[in-house]
């Protein structure tokens, strides 16, 4: 039988990336999924790409009235939530010396303001027994160069699995975030660092990781489907990397 059969999910950043391998899954496994993302043209594609069981809805999940349009539409479509998946976010990789007031207030405000209000303004939606997962990033554990902003603000998405796993456990909703480490997205083409710069360094950091290759979104995925599925129902509060041990040796 199918893991999520029935369920109603919600996937920011849906539209590429770990997003977009989540939704795919999540419907692919019975869910109906609302992706959602900036971008209206990349969200039509994605969502044809999922299939009949997907919609598409823009919004910046930085924007808080956007956010209370998004979720005024889940309600009135599907009056429940049971899974969310706050995995959008962004990362401006520079030196700590060269960070400007932009990098910083952009990066805080998609990756935890962003994350925050995703998740606290989906609470009336949410039912009793519901899956939260945050994306978060092995990031928040290393001292990786050029990461100063990056890595703090997936410290605090960590730490909102940790508080809100209390904050919630009334109502038995399980919070959990994971932690991709070197994943083959879009997001490597948005990083501020020229893509050539990216390949030349890219062997040093996989002489380190005991897997020794970038992974595939798919492989976070199936990760976040344990997360959001009742395999998963007695995990809470944790943080499951997705690093090909790059974090943990």
């Amino acid at each position: 039988m199918a893991k999520l059969t029935g369920k109603i999910a919600v996937v920011t950043g849906g539209g590429s990336g770990i997003g977009l391998a989540s939704a795919r899954l999540f419907a692919q496994e019975g869910a109906t999924v609302v992706i959602v993302g900036r971008n209206r043209e990349t969200l039509d594609a994605a969502a044809a790409d999922i299939g009949e069981n997907a919609v598409a809805i823009v919004a910046d999940v930085s924007d808080l009235a956007a956010l209370d349009a998004l979720y005024a539409e889940v309600g009135e479509r599907f009056g429940r939530i049971d899974v969310i998946f706050a995995n959008a976010g962004v990362n401006n990789m520079a030196p700590f010396a060269a960070v400007t007031v932009e990098d910083f207030d952009t990066q805080f405000a998609a990756n935890v303001r962003g994350v925050f209000f995703t998740v606290q303004k989906a609470l009336p939606l949410l039912v009793d027994g519901a899956s939260i997962i945050l994306n978060a990033s092995i990031a928040q554990k290393r001292g990786t160069p050029m990461h100063s902003v990056y890595a703090a603000t997936k410290a605090a998405v960590r730490s909102f699995a940790r508080t809100w796993t209390t904050d919630l456990k009334d109502r038995r909703i399980r919070v959990n975030s994971l932690s991709p480490g070197l994943i083959e997205t879009p997001i490597f083409a948005k990083l501020g660092v020229p893509e050539e710069a990216i390949r030349e360094g890219l062997p040093a950091m996989l002489a380190n990781m005991p897997m020794r290759r970038v992974g595939r979104p798919e492989e976070a995925a199936t990760v976040a489907l344990f997360l959001a599925s009742d395999d998963s129902s007695f995990v809470t509060g944790v943080d499951l990397p997705v690093d090909g041990g790059l974090g943990q040796v």
